[in-house]
């Protein structure tokens, strides 16, 4: 038997994510536990920020920024961007990451992560505590060993996820799409 909780933001596990923005001169990094997949053609993740936040004027100014996923060894560069303002500190410079040019979009890349999905904003949403950007994903790196014939593959136990102001790993493969139907 179920019983009656708060209603809340208790959707979970999410992605925890770096989002990298702003261009050459002048960037930042935000820790994002609301990110999304929105639409698959053309591919397209949401993100929701903080009008308060650093990041949130440079996504407004340059309308891109980059999704960088997160492994379980960046655990406290993702905690730590979460944590410091962008307006006083060089996070890159902070927690040695190294900016990577990116082909699509003028924000700069996260190097050591092994994913990053260059995006730029196609539909702002004005909500009353964050502002979501819907961004198409224009493109994508990842590293060598996660890219199997162009197309990417976690492994499994290797990202963040954030579960109630908890990070977790992602855990082990149960099954793949369609199995139940397969015979």
């Amino acid at each position: 038997m179920k019983t009656e909780i708060k209603a809340s933001t208790h959707l979970a596990p999410v992605s925890a994510v770096l989002v990298s923005c702003g261009d050459a001169q002048d960037s930042d990094i935000v820790t994002i536990a609301w990110a999304g997949t929105v639409n698959s053609e053309p591919p397209m993740v949401s993100i929701s920020v903080r009008r308060s936040r650093y990041s949130y004027e440079l996504i407004c100014k340059t309308g891109e920024f980059v999704v960088n996923l997160v492994p379980e060894d960046m655990l406290k560069v993702l905690d730590g961007c979460g944590v410091v303002s962008g307006r006083d500190t060089d996070k890159f410079a902070k927690f040695s990451l190294t900016r990577q040019k990116c082909a699509h979009v003028s924000a700069p890349a996260i190097a050591e992560c092994p994913v990053s999905l260059e995006c730029v904003v196609r539909k702002t949403v004005e909500l009353e505590t964050h502002v979501m950007f819907i961004a198409e994903i224009v493109g994508a790196t990842a590293r060598a060993d996660w890219a199997e014939g162009g197309k990417l593959r976690i492994p499994d136990g290797e990202l963040i996820a954030y579960v109630q102001n908890r990070y977790v790993t992602t855990g082990e493969t149960l099954g793949t799409y369609g199995f139940t139907a397969k015979k």
